[in-house]
């Protein structure tokens, strides 16, 4: 794929700042996930709510080659590494498997047949905004040129360094970075088993579906239908 995802935490506890990448994005157990679903699953709204403020993450990262930079015209012709959230995903997953029987399928990625993207940023409530972003008309990049496209992919840096294990700490240390930023003597765990205590004293608080423990919308089954492709 032409870009990688990345899944993290960032929230305070009164021990301070978890802003870690989660091992889920390797696809291993992390604890900071598993916490929240025993938060999430105790039925209790309180611990729903801190499990919210404390769930994952998901960002991208991708090649982007600079075509036109007012701002900084020094950049334009380089390629470097973008990273970006779900509002411009959703945008490239629109192109790439567009909702309309009337619209054709688009790899932005493709040299030949893809497209540029026109970064629209704007100050919304006080944050950035990327809605009035969009992808141009499809032309071939250099107008077909493949002395020049060629260059260009031979500049592309690798993704595979996101998703080396020496990026993410082991569960261990995690786990431990967990319970120090929740309050010392191993908090995680102690509430943890205060919640299941509950749940077991008060038999009427509902179950949690096997839906409500998802707290993010995975991506994971779309990626590995492309992978499958």
């Amino acid at each position: 794929l032409p870009w990688v995802q990345i899944w993290n935490h960032g929230f305070q506890g009164p021990g301070g700042w978890y802003i870690e990448n989660s091992l889920t994005t390797l696809g291993k157990a992390d604890p900071v996930s598993e916490y929240n679903t025993v938060l999430w699953n105790s039925g209790i709204e309180a611990n729903k709510e801190i499990a919210r403020k404390q769930k994952r993450r998901l960002s991208y990262v991708a090649n982007i080659l600079v075509i036109s930079d007012a701002k900084r015209p020094e950049n334009e012709g380089k390629v470097f590494l973008f990273k970006f959230g779900k509002k411009i995903f959703d945008k490239i997953k629109e192109k790439l498997e567009p909702q309309f029987e009337d619209e054709k399928p688009l790899n932005p990625f493709d040299f030949w047949k893809g497209a540029n993207f026109k970064l629209k940023i704007r100050q919304v409530e006080g944050y950035r905004n990327y809605d009035k972003s969009e992808f141009d008309t499809p032309t071939p990049l250099f107008d077909g040129d493949d002395g020049k496209i060629e260059k260009i992919w031979k500049s592309e840096y690798s993704l595979k360094e996101f998703l080396d294990a020496k990026n993410f700490k082991s569960y261990d240390e995690l786990k431990a970075k967990l319970n120090k930023v929740l309050g010392a003597g191993g908090v995680a765990g102690a509430t943890a088993k205060k919640i299941v205590d509950e749940e077991a004293a008060a038999p009427s608080v509902g179950k949690a579906t096997a839906e409500s423990v998802t707290l993010e919308d995975d991506d994971m089954s779309y990626f590995e239908k492309l992978a499958a492709e």
